[in-house]
C-alpha cells in the first residue's frame, strides 16, 4: 500500500483550474484544486479545493469531510441555523445534506469525499 504525502496544502499554488462552480446560485464562482488520492472503485477521494466568494446550493450524494485552511463561509442546512466556518474549522457533511454555502472570502479546504 502506498502512503500519500501532501506538503504545505495551505499555500500550495500548483493547483488545476477546475472551472466555474456548478452549484453557484449567483455570480460565477471560480474553482481550482488538486486531487491527492482517488479510489476508482468506491469513488472516494481527497485533495485541496479552492473557490472564490459567492452563494451556492448543495445536495450531497456522498459524505464529505472538510478542514478549512483559509477563507470563511456560512453554511446553512435546509431548515437549520447558519454555521460560520473559518480557517482551522473542521466539519462533516453527511450524505443527503442539503443547504447553502455562502463563501465570504476565497475558501481553501482539504476535503475527503467518501
Amino acid at each position: 500500500m502506498t502512503t500519500f504525502t501532501f506538503g504545505d496544502a495551505a499555500s500550495r499554488i500548483d493547483l488545476e483550474d477546475w472551472g466555474p462552480l456548478a452549484e453557484a446560485t449567483g455570480p460565477e464562482m471560480a474553482t481550482s484544486g488538486a486531487t491527492v488520492w482517488k479510489d476508482e472503485a468506491s469513488g472516494a477521494e481527497s485533495g485541496i479545493w479552492v473557490c472564490t466568494p459567492g452563494p451556492s446550493y448543495w445536495s450531497l450524494e456522498t459524505n464529505e469531510f472538510v478542514h478549512v485552511l483559509a477563507g470563511s463561509m456560512t453554511v446553512t442546512e435546509d431548515g437549520g441555523s447558519p454555521v460560520e466556518l473559518a480557517a482551522g474549522d473542521t466539519v462533516v457533511f453527511p450524505v443527503g445534506w442539503k443547504g447553502t454555502w455562502e463563501i465570504h472570502e476565497t475558501l481553501r479546504k482539504l476535503y475527503v469525499i467518501y
